[in-house]
């Protein structure tokens, strides 16, 4: 077997119509399922996002309120994951601009030598990082580039 790809991610939220309104109107995420105003159709509160790539690239589920939280530090399971939000740096920090307009904390920055990094956590505690891959870096002819030292994001 070989992967081709990451298809999607499924996450549980506690509010699903908080959950929408981050991905949708604070990432900028095309909702597809449902159709907003339109009906679930699944039976649970659920709700789908896709950039254009696929059919969904993102599907929230809602758990409850009462749902227990993500466990501050180091544990097991997901960290975090990545959406490319372009091409530049003036892409991210057009991206900083907007979360930071939205009241979105910023929890971290970096420079990875092949991205550049924002991290922003969902009203969740699911950490996302906000990137873009650097122009003119060619990892695929150095993949050590990927391992690189961390360095501080000077935007």
């Amino acid at each position: 077997m070989e992967i081709k790809e990451l298809g999607h991610l499924v996450l549980y939220v506690r509010e699903l119509e908080r959950s929408v309104a981050f991905y949708r109107d604070v990432l900028g995420w095309r909702q597809v399922f449902p159709e907003v105003g339109g009906p679930a159709g699944l039976g649970i509160p659920a709700a789908a996002f896709s950039s254009g790539r696929t059919h969904h690239e993102l599907l929230l589920i809602e758990v409850g309120a009462d749902a227990a939280a993500l466990p501050p530090g180091r544990r097991v399971g997901l960290y975090h994951f990545g959406l490319k939000v372009g091409d530049s740096d003036d892409e991210l920090r057009e991206a900083l601009e907007r979360i930071e307009r939205a009241g979105v904390r910023l929890v971290g920055a970096s420079d990875h030598t092949v991205t550049h990094s924002l991290y922003i956590s969902d009203p969740d505690g699911n950490e996302i990082e906000l990137y873009i891959d650097v122009p003119g870096v060619d990892w695929r002819g150095n993949p050590a580039l990927i391992a690189a030292p961390i360095r501080p994001l000077r935007l």
